[in-house]
């Protein structure tokens, strides 16, 4: 088990930059690709605030809870921190994120286009498998 949390320190990053969705505006013009990196970006433009608390809570909480755990796992961070842990784990809005993913997926319909690409797949077998290790991980 501490092998697969350890391959997430690189499957979330490249999963991260892999393409999600692909839309665009009726299937003549063409479909832009959209990652979480992309639309995190598109979110920096038009609301900084918002785009700094989806930054952390949807990126860096999740990466950190899973080095936290990794760390964990190999007797290189004190029990006593499993604490902070939880409460990071609670702060991870990855799973949030991706149920809004689909959300859009689902909206999409009307005069947009959008089709899952092989990025989503990635992304939501991360969360899953992270959510999975952080459940069976170091119960009292």
């Amino acid at each position: 088990m501490k092998w697969l949390n350890l391959s997430l320190l690189i499957l979330f990053p490249l999963s991260w930059f892999a393409p999600l969705l692909r839309a665009g505006l009726l299937p003549l013009f063409g479909l832009s690709e959209i990652s979480v990196i992309s639309g995190v970006q598109a979110l920096w433009a038009s609301d900084v605030a918002l785009a700094l608390v989806v930054t952390v809570l949807a990126i860096f909480v999740p990466w950190l809870k899973t080095l936290g755990l990794a760390l964990l796992d190999f007797g290189l961070l004190s029990p006593r921190l499993l604490t902070a842990l939880r409460l990071l784990a609670r702060l991870a809005m990855a799973d949030v994120f991706l149920i809004a993913l689909y959300i859009v997926v689902v909206k999409g319909v009307g005069l947009a286009t959008v089709e899952v690409a092989w990025g989503l797949y990635l992304f939501s077998g991360c969360v899953l498998v992270s959510v999975a290790l952080s459940l069976r991980t170091h119960r009292p």
